[in-house]
């Protein structure tokens, strides 16, 4: 890839190479300790962030640690705990040999519904990326009171016909080994986040290299999120690949999760749908088309942890969960 982006151009090549290197060798502090898990299903835990009031679950996607969502100073989880919620984290955690046969549906009717039952009480849901996908299914069949979703898919055919070709023709590759060893290694999802936009993939190193202070610490903890992650189980990745991204299932009304085919234009809960109009990793024309829409002009990463999120997302999401509550 970086040949071919930079190849009229050495002094580009050196510029990545050196970003590169930097953000290799950049000093990492030790991360937080973890907070307490109060449940747990499958491998899965339900992390306690605080506060007071009825329970706000918060749902990450399957892919990339939910660490994006608790960043240092931009923690949209303790902000929200500071704010009168109960702040609950799905952990997901790393699928053991137990959980190699959940699809995605799998983990929402194994993992995300015998949580939120165990609550006791109705809960929110807030849902970021394929996690709000998930949470969408859960506002269906579980207790929950509202819903709010963050960058989530929902019709997979609005991604563009070369971004689906190429996953399916990633899938095809990948086969092999995903069914020798139960899992889909992150490092083959990486690949396909990369080949999205390859000349902002070496752009960014680009940039990175003259980056000091504040904004190159950022970058690095941004970075190694984004190349971390726990592997996908064998039947996740299929669903992922095949059920939504290649036959839209999810869109067509088809997706089924314990049984039922989930159809988010008839919940019975109020919910809010907050998206990237400028996202490239979840365009906006895949957003659920139903409940209440909050336009964004964030990337997918930024929308939550830029420096307007607060303003931007934290805010009104807050005022929504608040005002939607003081309506029922």
């Amino acid at each position: 890839m970086l040949r071919e982006q930079t190849a009229a151009n050495p002094a580009r090549m050196k510029a990545a190479l050196e970003g590169l290197r930097k953000y290799q060798q950049a000093e990492r502090p030790p991360p937080p300790p973890l907070l307490p898990a109060i449940a747990e299903a499958r491998g899965a835990v339900l992390r306690d962030y605080g506060g007071g009031g009825p329970p706000l679950l918060v749902v990450p996607s399957l892919i990339n640690p939910p660490t994006v969502l608790d960043m240092g100073d931009r923690s949209l989880l303790r902000w929200l705990a500071g704010r009168g919620r109960r702040v609950l984290l799905l952990d997901w955690g790393w699928p053991d040999a137990a959980r190699r046969g959940l699809s995605v549906a799998g983990h929402v009717e194994h993992i995300l519904l015998p949580l939120l039952a165990g609550l006791g009480e109705r809960a929110d849901l807030v849902g970021y990326c394929l996690g709000g996908t998930m949470a969408l299914a859960a506002a269906q069949l579980g207790p929950v009171a509202r819903v709010a979703t963050i960058a989530a898919p929902w019709h997979f055919g609005g991604f563009p016909e070369e971004c689906r070709a190429q996953l399916a023709r990633l899938w095809a590759s990948a086969q092999p080994t995903v069914e020798a060893l139960g899992l889909l290694p992150m490092e083959v999802l990486q690949a396909a986040f990369w080949n999205l936009d390859p000349a902002r993939t070496i752009a960014k190193f680009e940039a990175f290299a003259a980056l000091e202070g504040e904004a190159a610490r950022t970058f690095v903890r941004l970075e190694d999120w984004a190349n971390d992650g726990p592997p996908l189980s064998e039947a996740a990745a299929r669903e992922m690949f095949e059920g939504l991204f290649r036959d839209d299932l999810s869109g067509g009304g088809q997706w089924l999760v314990a049984g039922a085919a989930i159809a988010p234009e008839s919940l019975s809960v109020p919910l809010l749908n907050i998206v990237s109009t400028s996202d490239r990793i979840v365009p906006a024309a895949t957003a659920v088309r139903a409940g209440e829409r909050l336009d964004l002009g964030l990337g997918h990463v930024g929308m939550v942890v830029g420096s307007r999120a607060q303003e931007l997302l934290w805010e009104p999401l807050a005022a929504w969960l608040s005002r939607s509550a003081a309506s029922c």
